[in-house]
């Protein structure tokens, strides 16, 4: 996993196909302990979208969060070669908590699209560190500590987003395939607390993913924030020039001030 400064990353002419995952923190400069989110941006697994990357590990840094945003591989690279990209950054967080000022109990993941899967799936599957291992990054657990999920991909199922599951897992994935990787299907009592906002009309990514999530969220009792807004398209990111969806950011503030940074 590599570290990079933000200030060395051109998103804007960003490779598709490239093989290298990396990570690229956005610090506070103030030297405090704050908690820390890992920012997922979406595209379907087939790219990383601009706008849902660099901007919001901005917002995050004028709401007083350190940030970093996650560069995965995105097709032809499928399945767990991505989710091992999501674990990965987690670790590396934890690694560098101490020299980043980050409150180690506290790191997050945020996802949009295809990038609330991906947080959601590595919000699921994860691992204990392991002391024995040779890579110093394997000590660290890769369970993130909450999720926040915008608008999400997260069933590979009946209310799937093809597009994201032609590139993560095929078009003719076997049944096994799919519950493996639809995460209302991989809930526990061990999956962390959630943010979760939709919109009621979504047409790219049916609203059932986070509807679906919830109430396997709510079976196993893990504390959960759920907002569906009436209207919407998909792939809003910040949604700053929506009327109604862009309180969402206020709404997360809230919860996160409240049930994260407070505890």
């Amino acid at each position: 996993m590599k570290i990079l400064d933000k200030n060395q990353i051109d998103w804007q002419n960003d490779s598709l196909h490239d093989e290298c995952p990396s990570l690229t923190p956005y610090l506070l400069n103030d030297n405090k302990e704050a908690p820390f989110i890992i920012v997922i941006p979406g595209g379907g697994y087939s790219h990383r979208a601009y706008h849902e990357g660099e901007p919001v590990a901005e917002w995050l840094n004028e709401n007083g969060y350190h940030a970093a945003v996650l560069r995965y591989r995105v097709a032809p690279i499928q399945d767990q070669e991505t989710i091992n990209n999501g674990q990965m950054a987690v670790r590396a967080v934890r690694y560098y908590a101490k020299e980043w000022g980050i409150v180690p109990e506290k790191i997050g993941v945020l996802g949009f699209s295809a990038g609330g899967h991906l947080a959601a799936m590595i919000s699921n599957r994860f691992e204990d560190g392991d002391q024995s291992s040779d890579d110093p990054l394997y000590h660290y657990s890769s369970r993130p500590d909450f999720q926040i999920l915008c608008y999400p991909v997260l069933s590979m199922g009946a209310y799937t987003h093809e597009g994201s599951k032609h590139n993560l897992i095929g078009p003719d994935a076997a049944d096994f395939l799919i519950d493996h990787y639809s995460a209302e299907k991989l809930v526990t009592a061990n999956t962390p607390p959630a943010f979760i906002w939709s919109t009621a009309d979504d047409a790219s990514v049916s609203v059932f993913n986070s509807l679906q999530y919830v109430q396997a969220l709510q079976q196993y009792h893990i504390n959960y924030d759920l907002h569906i807004y009436q209207e919407g398209r998909h792939g809003l990111g910040l949604a700053d020039e929506h009327p109604h969806a862009y309180m969402w950011k206020d709404v997360c503030l809230n919860w996160l001030n409240q049930y994260i940074r407070a505890k």
